[in-house]
């Protein structure tokens, strides 16, 4: 069984202000041809299929589209997606009736009643010419104190470990021929990697491999955004990774992965990378003064399409119109500025800082105080929109005192 492993489209994601509908298209245009060439058995998008749990009309048109675009590049294909932490698990599911007539199944939530947990929602047969050659349990991203209690004797902190355990059983009972299991989660495993992983994308709460149970032939793992099989593993669980850069600090390749599966056996991993249209760039590479970033960004390319962020070394502040300057220099390029990172310039270890009288203190607003203790303890000067977001929260708690 021939299966392709994706997750974390993130659909609608803005970056800094700037709208990624363009390279959004490219990566589902990539992802239509690379179907073509593939012709798998079946597609899992381990979920984050959108950005927001409420997404644009313009980006649930976009996902549509792609999805019908995708199904006729492989009409036998089995399209199965689950729910991300970003998406709206109930949103998602609204059409799931419809989708299957085009080969989709969607898993947003765990469907139970009073009585008992419905597993067969989660077990999709794949099938080739009509006949069965593979099982996919899809499960979607549910906080591990929110699984369902399936008996009275599982601890509480267990229900997660006893529900992947049951879906994998019931298989087992159904597998009569020996075919390959997938089983999708979209969740953070204990010793995964999760470089240039922004903490906004989504809190990390790490599961021991062990918890996944035993039964499956590849674990298709979605959440972590850099590609990586899980060390123990023997390449039976990967995350797949984020075919599109979320944030500056993902810079490694982005891709999808295609299996090749046969029961009992060691899965066979190709990637087919990604191109981005619109590449995130850090000038230069190394932190360096202010000036010499800003003349990197004058120099370059007008019509080299980027998003763009300088990597600034600084003893102190950074000069009050910094921002202004980097946007003036990116003006009429096809480069689009973001911001500056900055790391502050270590001072020798025999250099004692200056010490900060009482009255000093007393003296400097709340802003500075927060600021300096960044600084300190960072070795870095506050990221502007930060400085900002604590302004206002302090602007509305002197409005509140003052009413």
């Amino acid at each position: 069984m021939k299966i392709l492993h994706t997750s974390d489209w993130h659909l609608g994601h803005t970056l800094y202000n700037y709208d990624r509908t363009v390279e959004q298209q490219a990566f589902l245009r990539q992802l239509t041809r690379i179907v073509t060439e593939e012709q798998p058995d079946a597609m899992v998008v381990s979920g984050d299929i959108y950005h927001y749990s409420s997404p644009a009309a313009a980006t649930q048109k976009m996902y549509t589209d792609a999805m019908l675009n995708i199904h006729q590049a492989c009409p036998e294909m089995t399209i199965v997606v689950t729910a991300g932490n970003h998406d709206s698990s109930s949103k998602l599911e609204i059409d799931s009736n419809l989708w299957q007539h085009f080969g989709l199944n969607i898993v947003g939530n765990i469907e139970r009643t009073a009585e008992e947990v419905n597993l067969d929602k989660h077990i999709i047969e794949i099938n080739n010419e009509k006949k069965t050659i593979g099982y996919v349990i899809a499960v979607p991203h549910v906080y591990p104190q929110n699984f369902p209690l399936l008996d009275t004797e599982t601890p509480r902190d267990q229900r997660q470990a006893r529900f992947f355990q049951a879906l994998l059983d019931e298989v087992k009972k159904r597998n009569t021929a020996q075919l390959p299991v997938v089983l999708m989660a979209h969740l953070s495993i204990e010793g995964s990697d999760r470089s240039g992983h922004d903490e906004s994308i989504g809190g990390i709460e790490y599961v021991p491999l062990s918890a996944m149970g035993e039964g499956y032939d590849y674990l298709a793992l979605g959440h972590i955004h850099c590609p990586q099989d899980i060390k123990g593993s023997h390449h039976h669980a990967r995350y797949c990774g984020t075919p599109l850069p979320v944030s500056f600090d993902e810079t490694y390749p982005h891709s999808v992965s295609i299996i090749e599966l046969e029961k009992g056996a060691e899965p066979q991993i190709s990637t087919r990378e990604i191109e981005n249209p619109i590449p995130l760039v850090t000038l230069p590479h190394d932190p360096t003064p202010f000036e010499d970033a800003l003349k990197l960004l004058e120099e370059y390319p007008e019509e080299k399409p980027a998003y763009l962020r300088l990597n600034v070394l600084t003893k102190g502040y950074l000069p009050p119109d910094c921002n202004e300057k980097a946007s003036n220099a990116a003006k009429g390029k096809a480069c689009k500025y973001c911001y500056i990172k900055t790391t502050r310039e270590r001072q020798a270890d025999t250099d004692e800082s200056k010490p900060i009288s009482i009255q000093e203190i007393q003296e400097m607003s709340p802003l500075e105080i927060a600021r300096l203790y960044y600084r300190e303890t960072e070795g870095e000067e506050m990221d502007p929109e930060l400085c900002q977001l604590m302004e206002t929260v302090m602007q509305k708690v002197k409005s509140k005192n003052n009413s």
